[in-house]
């Protein structure tokens, strides 16, 4: 071991709601654990969560930064870096850093999210998390009455639209080049749910509020609200290495697999968040962080029992 790497029971990687609740109950279990995380939460460009108990339009940013605090009371470490490399060993993994630090450690949770590939639509990035949104239990009740526009980019968009059809009676469905089955269409109908067909050109925006989106015939459509659905990719480099299974879920994403704790197909490797279910939200990502965070606790145990056992068998016989 070198000057610069260092020993830990436990490497979290990725320091949101998942990682963070699962770095919270190792560390009040008394296990050594550092988090690494990049800063680049899948959240950010949202001013505040919905539907998290007790947190309920709180920015992100105070969520993250009240389990920091929390965590680092029970002496576990954060890093603000990424994981560059990552191997397994005799002894569990060792991973470096993209700033060049090394790291040792028995187990390891992936908790590194998820990202949202947008639609390749002029003005919905700039827009994203603002007026441009996928999820109705995230931002449904802030846009409730407005005009909603959602934008068909795979076979869920219907279903959206009916979602959002319960907070408006105001719905747009852009079908775009597709033409929506006889059933499809007869459902978003008969709750008012206007089909539009034709390409989305772009967004129209004034005075850095999105009013309409131009279609390809060049047409304005007047509107206060575009929903997207997203794909959600988890990141795939580490995964990789690792040899972790992965789930597609079809026309939503891939995610790691992972059984009712957390644990991936490789042992001593847990998972949990969106990288492991990308319909998680942050309350839901927090109760998987918890999960796993115990599992992997308990896998400790047990190697810690066995262990025990071997050498009490050792002494009895010498």
């Amino acid at each position: 071991m070198n000057d610069t790497q260092q020993q830990y029971d436990v490497l979290v990687i990725g320091g949101g709601p998942a990682g963070l609740s699962a770095a919270l109950v190792l560390g009040r279990s008394r296990r050594s654990v550092l988090v690494v995380d990049a800063g680049e939460p899948r959240n950010a460009p949202a001013a505040h969560m919905q539907a998290f108990l007790s947190r309920d339009g709180a920015p992100p940013s105070d969520l993250l930064a009240a389990g920091r605090a929390e965590v680092a009371a029970y002496g576990v470490d954060i890093v603000g870096d990424s994981i560059a490399e990552i191997d397994r060993t005799a002894t569990g993994f060792t991973a470096t850093t993209t700033s060049g630090a090394t790291y040792d450690a028995g187990r390891v949770v992936l908790a590194t999210g998820l990202r949202d590939v947008l639609p390749d639509v002029p003005g919905i990035r700039e827009r994203w998390g603002r007026d441009v949104i996928h999820c109705p239990y995230c931002h449904g009740w802030e846009v409730r009455d407005q005009r909603i526009a959602v934008l068909a980019t795979g076979p869920m968009s219907a279903h959206q639209a009916q979602l959002f059809r319960q907070l408006s009676d105001r719905v747009t469905f852009l079908a775009g080049d597709t033409d929506p089955d006889a059933e499809t269409r007869t459902a978003l109908e008969a709750r008012g749910i206007e089909i539009v067909t034709g390409p989305v050109a772009e967004l129209v925006v004034e005075d850095d509020r999105l009013t309409g989106v131009r279609t390809g015939s060049g047409a304005v459509l007047p509107l206060d609200v575009l929903v997207v659905g997203t794909r959600m990719e988890a990141p795939r480099d580490l995964p990789d290495r690792l040899g972790l299974e992965m789930t597609e879920l079809p026309g939503m994403g891939r995610q790691v697999t992972v059984d009712d704790m957390g644990a991936t197909t490789v042992p001593g490797v847990w998972a949990a968040g969106n990288a492991a279910d990308v319909r998680m939200q942050v309350i839901n990502a927090a109760a998987a962080g918890n999960l796993a965070g115990a599992a992997v606790n308990m896998d400790m145990v047990q190697e810690e029992v066995r262990l025990a056992v071997q050498q009490q068998a050792s002494r009895t016989t010498a």
